[in-house]
């Protein structure tokens, strides 16, 4: 990589000037005085500004004309050094830590500022020490991948490798995992998995974990603790309950969201509390024993793919699901209005798509409360057309359990009987 990576002009000549490069720890005299590491610059059009990366692990730009001095003070970091071995103490409980890429896995690259999904399964142990005096952790990686490039597929071959282990003598099982999908795969994970014999917690990270503010070494202490005092099973996924460190909650896996894009306590419960919040090392239970409940543990790893999430809107043309049909879609999760509507231009569609024995359930739009369509006539009008009501399923848990029963069933009968049995928490009673 050039040693000035997108500087020209006069900044360019400025920074050789100072004999200043790319990736050297800096300090600048400006208004105020800043440390960092001097970071390439991508905006090509740009001339004005130098780029550093401060000690928090945020950026900011500095313009040059307001610089009274810039001098080199170190280099900048490369990687992270690994600790020393941890020895593990027989006495205490078996985990396994799966490792699939996203922030938790991460750390920044100071010599391209890029987040990279870089870190082993193995060196998120190291990188967090005091895991070693809670359990003794196996750690393995599946794959290293943020998790917007998680497919179906992956959902699966994370299913298969737990499902191998679920007669080991593990006490619980950790899914480093990126955020943005994480509740999909959580879900996928519930319907598959239902009744596994020990609890399985995703944990991820808004923040990668070489910065200061991140949270991903207490996302992992209160999940490896979680899983080893909490004597429960089922799938959570386990984050900052807010942007403090006072809380960590952990949300039953099929009534989870990710509602906010950058704030530590991103993830909620919709439609109530979380299953667990643990603070000052006690791990406080706020759903009743019925919500724990399942199953014995019988495994269906299957899925199709071919299942659409249609969010209704105002203008939405209707060919779109006709499309849908004829590309051979076997069922379609409606994101609807309110109590679960949409428009009279989509009833014809709708006909024809039920008429072809595609599934069609109902979700709503807004956040809470749950699916109602004997109120209104448009409502008993598609009720009438074949619409399933699905209470109050969060549509990407519909979406992925329709999927799933899509996966394990041979007509719209067989998703219909499936999608409306309560597998995971996914309906909530509250």
């Amino acid at each position: 990589m050039s040693e000035h990576k997108g500087y020209k002009g006069k900044i360019h000549d400025f920074l050789i000037s100072n004999k200043i490069k790319v990736g050297d720890l800096v300090k600048v005299t400006s208004e105020l005085t800043y440390s960092g590491i001097l970071m390439p610059r991508y905006e090509s059009g740009d001339e004005n500004h130098i780029v550093l990366k401060l000690k928090s692990g945020y950026n900011i730009g500095i313009e040059v004309e307001k610089i009274e001095k810039i001098e080199k003070i170190g280099e900048g970091q490369s990687k992270i050094e690994s600790s020393e071995t941890i020895e593990k103490d027989e006495k205490l409980p078996k985990i396994l830590l799966l490792s699939t890429g996203g922030t938790i896995a991460s750390k920044v690259d100071y010599r391209t500022g890029a987040v990279t999904p870089a870190l082993s399964a193995s060196e998120l142990y190291e990188a967090v020490p005091e895991i070693a005096k809670i359990a003794n952790v196996d750690a393995e990686v599946l794959f290293s991948e943020y998790s917007e490039n998680l497919q179906p597929q992956h959902w699966l071959e994370i299913a298969k490798k737990l499902d191998s282990m679920a007669e080991s003598d593990y006490t619980g099982i950790i899914i480093a995992h990126g955020t943005d999908t994480m509740h999909y795969t959580s879900s996928f994970l519930s319907f598959a998995l239902s009744g596994f014999p020990i609890p399985i917690a995703l944990v991820g990270s808004q923040r990668s974990s070489d910065r200061p503010s991140s949270d991903a070494a207490l996302n992992l202490i209160t999940a490896t603790k979680f899983l080893t005092e909490s004597k429960t099973k089922g799938i959570y996924v386990i984050m900052h309950n807010d942007s403090n460190d006072d809380a960590i909650a952990c949300h039953k896996g099929t009534r989870v969201r990710k509602n906010h894009t950058s704030k530590r306590g991103a993830f909620e419960t919709v439609g109530g509390n979380p299953a667990f919040i643990i603070s000052d090392d006690k791990i406080l239970k706020n759903m009743n024993e019925e919500f724990f409940k399942s199953d014995k543990y019988e495994p269906k790893l299957d899925l199709d793919s071919k299942v659409a999430l249609v969010k209704y809107h105002p203008g939405y043309d209707p060919r779109q699901i006709k499309d849908l049909a004829d590309l051979g879609f076997g069922a379609i999760i409606f994101e609807g209005t309110g109590l679960g509507h949409v428009g009279n231009t989509m009833y014809e569609v709708i006909k024809n798509a039920k008429e072809q024995g595609l599934f069609l359930g109902m979700t709503s739009q807004c956040i809470d409360g749950r699916v109602s369509m004997t109120v209104y006539d448009s409502g008993r009008d598609l009720l009438e057309l074949g619409i399933v009501p699905l209470e109050n399923m969060i549509p990407e848990t519909a979406l992925v359990k329709a999927m799933w029963a899509y996966g394990n069933s041979s007509n719209a009968d067989e998703i219909k009987e499936l999608m409306l049995r309560n597998i995971a928490s996914e309906f909530s009673f509250e």
